[in-house]
């Protein structure tokens, strides 16, 4: 494992508007982000998507942490978000990826009414997505980037990764301040290659990158 520099340093996000400068988001895309941000908030007062205190940060805790991936992997145009729940980044990807060609994003989750709800946004803003209600690691998908955040602990989401890895997809992991600890304990499990890449959105998170991926040789 190394550790990576950022590809630039971090950005201070406060509102949609300093999101917008900062990921290089259109018009367009600003209109269908803020409208995905209602019916976050919508939705969320029935289904437990976010938490509520995080609403009021949209901008800078959920969009600008999830469209921040974009620049790790500027060239893929196949996406899978697994455990997608709220729908980052996966949503917030389908948007900055909607009129490339080809591009397209997988949102994985297992709880039918998390899929509902990305269904709906889907489906109100035209979004190059799919949604599949599965666990992550029941599909063998072949995509690019295998994406996830605040899904399940390093060791955990690696077994959810594995699939889409094997295929020769790149993961993207956001991760927080006790990587180092999730790393240690993934290593007795795993044998994989790792990037440590630093949040341009949060000066303590940190962006897991793995390139290859296998089950750790017994002792």
């Amino acid at each position: 494992m190394s550790v990576a520099a950022p590809l630039e340093a971090a950005v201070a996000v406060t509102d949609a508007s300093s999101f917008a400068a900062a990921s290089g988001a259109s018009a367009a895309q600003m209109e269908m982000l803020d409208a995905y941000r209602r019916r976050l908030v919508e939705w969320s007062a029935k289904v437990n998507l976010v938490g509520p205190a995080t609403l009021d940060i949209f901008w800078s805790r959920h969009a600008w942490d999830s469209a921040q991936l974009l620049p790790f992997a500027p060239d893929a145009r196949s996406w899978a978000d697994l455990g997608a729940g709220a729908g980052l980044p996966g949503v917030v990807l389908a948007v900055l990826g909607k009129g490339r060609p080809d591009f397209h994003v997988d949102l994985i989750d297992s709880q039918a009414k998390r899929c509902r709800f990305l269904q709906a946004v889907v489906d109100e803003l035209e979004l190059p997505a799919t949604v599949r209600n599965a666990r992550a690691e029941g599909l063998s998908l072949k995509v690019e980037v295998a994406a996830a955040r605040a899904c399940a602990p390093l060791v955990r989401l690696l077994g959810y990764a594995e699939p889409y890895l094997r295929r020769g997809a790149t993961g993207l992991f956001l991760k927080g301040q006790d990587v180092a600890s999730e790393l240690e304990e993934a290593t007795r499990y795993w044998d994989f290659d790792a990037d440590i890449l630093q949040s341009r959105s949060d000066a303590r998170g940190r962006i897991v990158r793995v390139r290859r991926l296998r089950r750790a040789r017994k002792a």
